[in-house]
C-alpha cells in the first residue's frame, strides 16, 4: 500500500494542531471517480452526431429511438444498482464499493470499443449505470468519513466539481477527437483511477465497525497527521468505538426501525422533499432546450460554443460553495440557490410567454436568465444536499438511509423527464419553467423552515434540533431506544 501507517510518526510529543493535506490528497483521489462519471454523462451529446451518421461505428446510423434508449438506460440501471453497490459499501467497505463502481465503468468503455450494434451500446450503458447512482452514495460517504469537521463541507464540494470537469473534458474530446481515440483515453483514465484507489485507506469509521481498531487508529492518525497517541485521535476513536458498541448491543437496524426513529424519519422526509424540488427545478429543461430558446430569441450560437457553455457555467458555479460552504453555512447557500434559480425561471418563463404573445424581448434577458439559473443550480442545488445529508447521519445508518433517498431521487428525475415534453408541447415551454420556478421557491421554504444548519454541529446536536430539543443532545442509546 502507498500509506504505511505503522511507520508513520509525527513526533514523540503530542501535536497541538493537525494538518489536512493528507485528507485533501485522498479526497481528490476519491473525487476522481466523479470525473469518470462526468465522462459517462457527457459521452452521449458529442458522440450522437457520429453514431447517427453513415460513419457510425455500429455499421449503420442509429435511430432517434435507439439514441434515446442509449441515453436513458444508465439512469434506469442506476435505480437497481444503488442498493447493490451500497450493500458492498456497508458489508465490505467504502473502498471496495468504489473499486466495484470503477470496474463497472471500465467494462462499459471496453464494450463500447468493441460495440457493433446499438444493443451492445445499451448493455454497456446499463453496466455503467449499476454503479452510477451508487457513486453519489458511496463517494460522498467515504469523503465525509475521512474528513475532520472543519473541512468536511469543503471536501464535499470536490464531488460535483470533479463531475463537471469530466463532462467538460468529454465534450472537448468528443468534439475534436475521433470516436475510438476518445474511448481509449477514458478507459486509460478509468484504469489509472482504479489503481490509485487501491492505494487509499479504508474509512476509519468502517474499520471501527468491523473491529479493526488498531488499523482505524493508524489510519486516522495518518489522515490528521498526528501521532497515534495524540488526544485528538484517541478522542475520535473512542467516540466511534462507543457509538458503534451501543448500536451493536441493540437490535439490528432495519429500515422499519429507521422509519420509527423520529430524528431519522425527519431526515428522510426533509431530504426527499428537497430531492423532489431539485428534480423539478428546471435546469434539465434549460440544458436540453437552451439553444432552441436562444435561437427563438434571435441569437446565433456556434456549435462549438454550444458544447462548452453549460459545462463551463456548471464549473463556475462550483466556485461558490468551495469558497463559502464553511463560512456561510449549508442552509443559506442552498436556500439562496433555490431563490436565485426560482427568480431566473420566472424571468425566463415570462420572456418566453411574452415572445409567444408577440412582444419583443431583449436577447440578453434570456441569456442572463439561463446563465444565472445554471450557475446557481451548480453553486447550491446540486452540491449542498449531498453534503447536508452526510452531516445529518451517523455512520451506522448513513448508507441505509442514503440509498433509498438516492433511488427516490432518480425516480423523480425520470418522472420529470417523462412529463417534460408532453407538458411543453401541450401548454408551451414557458409553462414548464413556471412550474419549475414554483418548485424552487418551495425548496427554499422547506430549507428555511425545516432544515437545520449542519455546519459546525455534531450529529447529536443536529438530531436534537430535528426533535426540537434545543440545547439537548440525542445520544446513540436514545436513538436505538426510539428505533425500538
Amino acid at each position: 500500500m502507498l500509506f504505511k501507517f505503522k511507520k508513520y510518526v509525527v513526533s514523540d510529543k503530542t501535536e497541538k494542531h493537525s494538518h489536512t493535506y493528507a485528507q485533501w490528497s485522498i479526497a481528490f483521489l476519491g473525487a476522481s471517480v466523479l470525473v469518470t462519471v462526468g465522462f459517462l454523462i457527457g459521452w452521449v451529446s458529442p458522440t450522437k452526431k457520429i453514431l447517427m451518421s453513415d460513419a457510425s461505428p455500429t455499421g449503420s446510423p442509429l435511430t432517434d429511438t435507439e439514441m434515446s434508449a442509449i441515453a436513458s438506460t444508465m439512469t434506469l440501471a442506476a435505480i437497481a444498482g444503488v442498493p447493490a453497490c451500497s450493500y458492498v459499501g456497508e458489508a465490505y467497505g467504502r473502498k471496495a464499493a468504489i473499486l466495484v463502481i470503477i470496474a463497472l465503468q471500465m467494462i462499459c468503455w471496453i464494450i463500447k470499443l468493441l460495440a457493433t450494434k446499438a444493443a451492445v451500446l445499451i448493455v454497456a450503458r446499463a453496466i455503467a449505470g449499476i454503479g452510477y447512482g451508487a457513486t453519489y452514495v458511496v463517494v460522498p460517504m467515504y469523503i465525509r468519513e475521512i474528513s475532520q469537521d472543519s473541512i468536511k463541507g469543503l471536501l464535499g464540494t470536490l464531488i460535483m466539481s470533479a463531475q463537471h470537469i469530466g463532462v467538460l473534458v468529454m465534450y472537448a474530446m468528443g468534439s475534436y477527437l475521433n470516436y475510438h481515440t476518445t474511448l481509449w483515453i477514458v478507459l486509460c483514465f478509468a484504469i489509472a483511477t482504479f489503481l490509485l484507489i487501491l492505494l487509499i485507506p479504508e474509512s476509519p469509521a468502517f474499520l471501527v465497525k468491523i473491529g479493526k481498531l488498531e488499523v482505524a487508529t493508524e489510519t486516522l492518525a495518518f489522515l490528521r497527521r498526528l501521532h497515534v497517541n495524540d488526544v485528538i485521535i484517541q478522542n475520535e476513536i473512542n467516540y466511534m468505538k462507543d457509538e458503534d458498541a451501543r448500536y451493536k448491543s441493540s437490535e439490528s437496524i432495519s429500515f422499519k426501525s429507521i422509519v420509527k426513529n423520529k430524528a431519522w424519519w425527519r431526515v428522510i422526509v426533509i431530504n426527499l422533499a428537497i430531492c423532489c424540488c431539485v428534480a423539478f427545478n428546471g435546469v434539465f429543461g434549460i440544458v436540453t432546450y437552451a439553444w432552441s430558446i436562444m435561437k427563438a430569441a434571435g441569437l446565433s450560437v456556434s456549435p462549438e460554443l454550444q458544447s462548452f457553455v453549460v459545462p463551463i457555467l456548471l464549473m463556475f458555479g462550483t466556485i461558490v460553495p468551495f469558497a463559502f460552504v464553511e463560512r456561510a453555512g449549508r442552509k443559506p447557500l442552498l436556500a439562496g440557490a433555490f431563490v436565485t434559480t426560482g427568480v431566473s425561471m420566472v424571468c425566463l418563463a415570462s420572456a418566453l410567454l411574452a415572445q409567444r404573445c408577440g412582444v419583443a424581448v431583449p436577447g440578453w434577458v434570456i441569456v442572463l436568465s439561463i446563465a444565472v439559473a445554471v450557475t446557481s443550480y451548480s453553486a447550491g442545488i446540486l452540491t449542498m444536499p449531498t453534503i447536508i445529508i452526510n452531516d445529518m447521519l451517523r455512520f451506522q445508518v448513513r448508507s441505509k438511509i442514503m440509498s433509498p433517498i438516492t433511488i427516490a431521487s432518480l425516480g423523480v428525475v425520470s418522472i420529470f423527464v417523462a412529463i417534460f415534453d408532453p407538458i411543453s408541447n401541450a401548454f408551451g415551454l414557458y409553462s414548464v419553467f413556471f412550474i419549475s420556478a414554483g418548485a424552487n421557491f418551495l425548496g427554499a421554504v422547506i430549507v428555511l423552515m425545516w432544515l437545520p444548519e449542519t455546519k459546525g454541529r455534531t450529529v447529536e446536536e443536529i438530531e436534537a434540533m430535528l426533535l426540537g430539543k434545543k440545547g439537548d443532545h440525542v445520544t446513540p442509546s436514545e436513538d436505538v431506544a426510539n428505533a425500538k
